[in-house]
């Protein structure tokens, strides 16, 4: 099943799912065929195989017609899939990206990359689904986006052996964790962060994809299931972008390992797989830098800007669009006094 969340025309948070053109609210047609599921996907989410199960149920009965109570395109507004999910964590699997982005400063391949997966912890309460993404002028600094999947947990767990992980899996869906360079490069000459490089806000969607419906994508390794997922990035209609979830060095089974180690997952928990190879700018201009530089020419770096449209595309999961918008604040936080 496809999920989607959305807000209706009386501005209350809906679950619904998506069936060809239809977007089918499942509380309301679960009700018509006289089965019990919450309106809102933190809910449905605790309910786990239960809830999934009757989900199945409504989708059946809506694909034979039995119910058809449908949302209007017109009166809907898309929201995150899981619009507020109980945390939101960030990993680093794709090899490719970190060593690039490791070459590009000069810097060799860190061993530790290939001894345990590890993430960091993001804002959950800046989750933004498709539309406008409102900055600051500081976050326009070296706008950054970064092209990922993300794995959403659907049941209780700790620790958890990889060999088991993937059951914890509800769906995936796609990832933008937007960073402002400028700001998360400041911060962690301190050691710290990324924090306010990050926490303005983590883009989901359009959709959250359940594991049977990626079986023809699915590839078994000793280690947990990955998908054979070609992952695409569009700025302003340019493909600037190509790579694919199959790359990843470590599986989410791995992942949620590590994660789960010492420490509980919830329903709603999110996960994302760390930028794919050539997934940001951050890699891609110093790529673009370094093969100027050898043909002896200048080399302007690349960054998302006021205005701009940038689309993460990948195979089964659907399209993620976002259009960056200046809040235009009166304030900096780079601009704050100085200490003397």
């Amino acid at each position: 099943m496809r999920f989607v969340s959305f807000k209706n025309i009386e501005n209350e948070e809906r679950l619904g799912f998506l069936l060809d053109e239809w977007i089918a609210d499942l509380a309301e047609n679960a009700r018509a065929i006289g089965v019990d599921l919450p309106s809102t996907m933190g809910d449905f989410l605790w309910g786990g195989a239960d809830f999934m199960q009757r989900a199945g149920e409504v989708h059946s009965a809506f694909r034979e017609g039995k119910t058809k109570v449908v949302a209007d395109p017109e009166e809907v507004t898309p929201l995150a899939p899981v619009p507020s999910p109980t945390s939101c964590r960030d990993a680093y699997a794709f090899r490719q990206h970190v060593a690039t982005a490791r070459r590009n400063r000069g810097l060799d391949m860190i061993p530790e990359f290939d001894q345990f997966p590890v993430f960091y912890f993001t804002n959950h309460n800046s989750i933004i689904g498709e539309g406008d993404l409102v900055v600051e002028s500081d976050h326009l600094q070296k706008l950054d986006f970064e092209l990922e999947v993300a794995a959403v947990i659907g049941k209780r767990g700790r620790n958890i052996d990889a060999k088991d992980a993937d059951s914890y899996i509800a769906g995936l869906t796609i990832m933008n964790d937007f960073s402002a360079r400028v700001l998360q490069m400041e911060e962690m000459k301190l050691n710290l962060g990324p924090a306010k490089g990050k926490d303005f806000a983590t883009a989901l969607g359009p959709w959250l994809v359940t594991l049977d419906e990626l079986e023809e994508y699915g590839i078994d390794t000793p280690t947990g299931r990955t998908y054979d997922l070609r992952m695409r990035a569009y700025h302003n209609g340019n493909l600037v972008s190509d790579g694919n979830m199959k790359d990843m060095n470590w599986t989410f089974a791995e992942i949620i390992e590590r994660v789960s180690y010492g420490a509980e997952i919830f329903p709603g928990d999110v996960i994302g797989s760390g930028t794919v190879g050539t997934g940001c700018y951050l890699e891609l201009n110093g790529t673009w830098a370094l093969e100027a530089r050898e043909r002896g020419e200048a080399f302007e770096p690349i960054w998302l800007q006021e205005g701009d449209l940038i689309e993460l595309e990948i195979d089964g999961l659907g399209k993620l669009t976002n259009k960056i918008v200046n809040a235009d604040r009166d304030y900096s936080i780079l601009a704050k006094k100085k200490i003397s």
